[in-house]
């Protein structure tokens, strides 16, 4: 299998993270690439660079205004006294529709949904090569491979169309499954992130073109909280298009395997001739956010299960966090998929 990385996407380093009221080191940190590299390579993949599609796949999905947002904020953010070194929000707006003010404080608030989406110095550029990377990952898919591992870093699927969050900023996999559905293709997504893919699910919530699926621990009292109840099955077109399975905290190999069975058979459904994985590994039981129980030999069954589709497989990477096993995760995933290949 081809494996995507740019190593521009070391430069995305952030430092908080609050959570409970405290602040943290933020998790999302870029030791992540060293450890997943480690694992793609143990997993038999070749690692190259991605090319450069410009911007047209990214502002296919992202709004203009939310671009211009990301690449310029930090400089404006630093020309105001006493500024810290990265843009985290202290104020939101009510709702989507109010007032779009001219400060950086206020465009912060209106574009950062929370405050793991730290924006420093080189946080853009390692968005932007990080969606490349998705991008790339799909044209290799078009061009005729079975299926790529697109390491992606920093991380996407919170990303809204106009609204970072998460740790995300650039929402990658479903950039992918737009640059194959622009190709003609008929894309689903399959989140196995531990967190529900809440951006994905708000980009492709009123479209039936693609079929949007998240497999993730029970949002009640987990982030993201407000979306990925099982109730949300899309709006207008896009009703019956969205299928969100959450799990009980814990949800240890078998019962996740019996998830995802129900998952592989709303894709079969929906008639998709390619998959995108958003891949996270943090539903891994030892992952610091401790909100499933998969284990290495169930990060195999999930590859293998995926390969029983039968179709294109992209892999994009979304969470994941420091762990001693992040690496062995994957190449259990990727190992999995490509031994069970029909």
């Amino acid at each position: 299998m081809k494996a995507i990385f740019d190593d521009r996407q070391w430069k995305h380093q952030p430092r908080h993270f609050m959570a409970n009221g405290a602040i943290l080191p933020n998790p999302e940190q870029a030791e992540r690439i060293n450890r997943l590299l480690a694992g793609a390579r143990n997993a038999g993949c070749n690692v190259t660079a991605p090319t450069d599609a410009g911007m047209g796949p990214i502002a296919a999905l992202h709004s203009p205004e939310y671009l211009v947002f990301l690449e310029t904020i930090h400089s404006r953010w630093r020309r105001i006294e006493g500024a810290g070194e990265e843009v985290i929000p202290n104020i939101h707006p009510a709702s989507r529709s109010d007032s779009y003010p001219r400060s950086a404080v206020g465009q912060a608030g209106y574009h950062q949904a929370d405050t793991a989406c730290p924006i420093a110095e080189g946080t853009w550029e390692a968005a932007y090569w990080s969606a490349q990377t998705a991008i790339s990952g799909a044209d290799l898919l078009l061009a005729g491979e079975k299926a790529a591992y697109a390491l992606s870093r920093p991380p996407g699927h919170h990303a809204f169309g106009d609204l970072a969050g998460g740790f995300c900023f650039l929402n990658n996999s479903a950039i992918a499954a737009e640059r194959l559905r622009a190709q003609g293709l008929r894309p689903a997504i399959l989140d196995v992130d531990v967190h529900h893919g809440n951006g994905t699910q708000g980009i492709f919530y009123h479209r039936k073109d693609v079929l949007t699926v998240s497999i993730h621990a029970d949002p009640e009292r987990f982030y993201p909280f407000f979306w990925g109840h099982a109730d949300e099955r899309g709006a207008g077109e896009g009703l019956g298009y969205n299928l969100n399975l959450p799990l009980a905290r814990g949800t240890g190999d078998d019962a996740y395997l019996e998830t995802l069975a129900t998952a592989v058979q709303r894709i079969k459904a929906f008639g998709a001739d390619a998959v995108v994985v958003a891949l996270g590994l943090d539903a891994f039981i030892g992952d610091p956010f401790k909100g499933l129980a998969v284990t290495e030999t169930g990060f195999g069954r999930i590859g293998a299960a995926i390969a029983a589709l039968g179709l294109p497989c992209l892999f994009v990477q979304e969470g994941g966090y420091l762990c001693e096993e992040l690496g062995a995760n994957l190449t259990a995933v990727l190992t999995g998929f490509e031994h069970s290949l029909p």
